[in-house]
């Protein structure tokens, strides 16, 4: 079984010095994305709800030139805060997605399970299953329920690398039962929500692709770029279909 491969002329998911982990700046990236042929890129970058960096990184990114055949989106990501979909990024930015000084959307992560009382770190969720206080089923219904929760909320969301914490807490997406991964997708088919398949952390696989791709949800292709010369450059989706 192979992955259900987006085209791989798009890049939905690249960081910018904006982000304080990534090295490459905006125009750095959009010249890679030229570079590489791309016809889209997603320019995005981390937020928590006390950023105020936005505004400085839309306009750097429509300051850039327009070039024929390639499309620049924006984005901002931010993590799934708890099980009710709370979203960590500042109230302003998420009102203004979709509109002429807005970003277009946000990118929604599950860079820690999305807890009842807040964010649980991986070493949290392993000590707490250990303990025998938390099963593998309830990690994958707190991670499934709080991001449907948070892309009704958000009303533009993307998916950025869903199901990339289950590893770091003794599961993997094998552990999501069909019948959850159907309920997911119909909220996703549902709000128009796109799904990475992200290069960088190799998600989803193949078995979540594909049945979300039957399903009709919209699936794209990512990087997860932190510098320019990963731009574009797909070496495990790239040779996955």
């Amino acid at each position: 079984m192979s992955v259900a491969v987006p085209r791989t002329d798009g890049d939905h998911h690249v960081h910018s010095t904006f982000s304080d982990d990534a090295v490459s700046t905006v125009r750095e990236n959009f010249e890679a994305a030229q570079r590489a042929g791309l016809r889209e890129i997603r320019m995005v970058d981390h937020v928590r709800a006390s950023s105020t960096h936005v505004p400085a990184m839309l306009a750097a990114v429509r300051a850039l030139p327009p070039v024929a055949g390639l499309q620049v989106l924006t984005g901002v990501e931010a993590k799934i805060l708890d099980a009710t979909g709370r979203i960590d990024a500042p109230p302003e930015v998420l009102a203004a997605l979709g509109s002429p000084g807005g970003a277009d959307r946000v990118l929604l992560a599950d860079h820690q399970v999305p807890g009842t009382d807040g964010p649980w770190s991986p070493s949290t969720v392993l000590r707490m299953r250990a303990e025998g206080r938390l099963s593998a089923a309830d990690v994958v219904e707190l991670v499934v329920s709080a991001t449907a929760r948070a892309v009704e909320r958000a009303g533009r969301a993307q998916l950025a690398h869903p199901f990339s914490i289950l590893p770091k807490v003794g599961s993997s997406e094998d552990d999501v039962p069909d019948a959850v991964l159907d309920d997911l997708a119909a909220v996703l088919v549902a709000t128009g929500t796109p799904v990475e398949v992200n290069e960088k952390w190799r998600c989803p696989g193949p078995r979540v692709t594909g049945r979300w791709r039957a399903a009709g949800v919209a699936l794209v292709a990512s990087t997860d770029a932190h510098r320019a010369a990963d731009v574009g450059a797909y070496r495990w989706l790239g040779g996955a279909g």
